[in-house]
This record gives C-alpha cells, structure tokens and sequence, in this order.
C-alpha cells in the first residue's frame, strides 16, 4: 500500500520485536520509514529504516494529580501474565508489609496461569486485594491514591504506559530494569528502578522521599500529547519526499525589472 509513498509515510511500530519472523518480514521493505516507541524496542532490528523515536505522550488532564495518596498503598496495573509478574509484586508488598491493590485483566490465554499461579497467591495474603479490570476515568483515583505502582515486568517492554498514567498522577514507580524503563523512569526522581526482588522492598521504603510534585512535573515535561504530537510532525517534515513536496510548493521569485526601468526609477 505505501510503496509509492514510502518517502512520505511513517509507520510507527509499538510491540516488542525480538520475535523471530520479524526481522526479515521489516527487512523486506527497506523504503518503508519506522518510527519506535523506545530506543530499546529497536535493539532487535537496527538494519531496517528508522527514522525517529518517539515516545508515548498522553493529554496532561486526562489524569489528575493527587498530591496525598489516601488511603495508600501498593498499585499493580496491567494484564494477569507471566511477562507483567504480578507474583513479583505479591512478593514485594508482603515483605515490605504494604497492602497491594491489583487491577488487572486476565486474557482467555492467560485463565490457567491465574487459576494456577496467581489467584492462590492472592487468597494466602491478608494484604492483596484483587478489584479486575477497572475503565480508564478510574485510573486517576486507583493510581492517583496509591503511594507508588508496581511494574515487576520481566519481558523487553517496548514502552510501558502505565508508567506514565502513573506519573500524570504524581505517584512513582518501582520497576524492573527491563526493555524501555530505564529511558521512561528517571531513578530517585519519578521512582525507584531495581533489579531484584530485595531491591524492590528496598525502594518501598524510599518511596515517602520522593516528591510527587516533581513526578508529575517530569511528566509534563516528557510525556504530553502535544510533545509527542511535535516529536512527530519534526519526523514528518524531514522526510524526503515531504521536503521535496515543500520545495515544489514554494513561490517562484518576482522577475527582476528591466535595467532601464530601474535607472528610470532612480
């Protein structure tokens, strides 16, 4: 379909793509330009046409800052599997002592590993609460009243949004070095990145050190619709084939007047 206008097309690309058809499917069209949602996300392909990165941003209302988590706690938000490890995150809230809220859909494929992993790990702590899958105008008093989000992934996350719907509340995140999070979260500023289990109950306990104020200022700063918007349209001009366009569309210089008019004017 974009083959004719590859020099004037972007197609920005937001799984993971360590998978192996990948590779020579994208290989086979060099023309096409890419964009990423990380610099991680590109490790998998680094011979195809990349063009920019672009970060996720999201409207700066959509959630609300809460500068006084009430009642407090622990927050998992995403999806009930083994790359989003909500058993880490059991783990972590159990041994920190914290209580643990997780809203979180669970797929058809992922039912066995809920019934099997996941559902009697939460049945066997006092502390975990599980609510499901909660609609986006929830988001802001689930993640805005938590004192800090879980994000105990152990797979190459390409960008992970959740971390930033977390930071347009204020409230910092714990999360795994993996994939794209060393390039989302800034750590001892908008949360706390760890390695480990330990590391983790460690950061639970920094997590009244960090301001929230400054959390949501960095979102503003990094993670906006309109930065992204801009990020995009700064892609989109450079291309070949729209600075070409843009050649052809500018006015063509006035003619000079005859030599003997202007001595005449003179």
């Amino acid at each position: 379909m974009f083959r004719d206008i590859a020099d004037r097309t972007v197609t920005t690309l937001h799984g993971r793509l360590d998978l192996p058809d990948l590779v020579p499917f994208y290989s086979a069209f060099p023309q096409i330009p890419l964009v990423s949602i990380s610099d991680h996300q590109r490790a998998p392909m680094p011979a195809v046409n990349w063009v920019g990165r672009v970060h996720h941003g999201l409207p700066a209302d959509l959630l609300r800052f809460n500068a006084r988590p009430d009642p407090g706690y622990l927050a998992f938000l995403g999806r009930i599997s083994p790359e989003k490890r909500p058993d880490r995150a059991i783990a972590i809230a159990a041994r920190a002592g914290w209580p643990l809220r997780i809203a979180a859909k669970i797929d058809a494929a992922d039912r066995p590993y809920w019934e099997r992993e996941i559902a009697p790990l939460v049945a066997a702590h006092d502390n975990v609460e599980y609510i499901g899958e909660i609609a986006d105008h929830q988001k802001s008093a689930f993640l805005g009243n938590a004192s800090a989000l879980l994000f105990p992934i152990d797979w190459p996350e390409p960008f992970g949004l959740v971390m930033i719907e977390a930071m347009a509340c204020g409230t910092p995140v714990i999360a795994f070095r993996s994939g794209s999070v060393p390039e989302v979260l800034e750590d001892g500023v908008t949360g706390h990145i760890v390695r480990d289990v330990d590391e983790a109950v460690a950061a639970v306990g920094s997590i009244p050190a960090l301001d929230r104020r400054i959390v949501r200022k960095e979102f503003e700063r990094r993670f906006t619709v309109e930065r992204m918007a801009r990020a995009y349209v700064e892609i989109y001009r450079a291309l070949p084939g729209v600075r070409r366009e843009a050649d052809r569309c500018l006015p063509l210089p006035l003619p000079m007047a005859p030599e003997p008019l202007l001595r005449a004017a003179d």
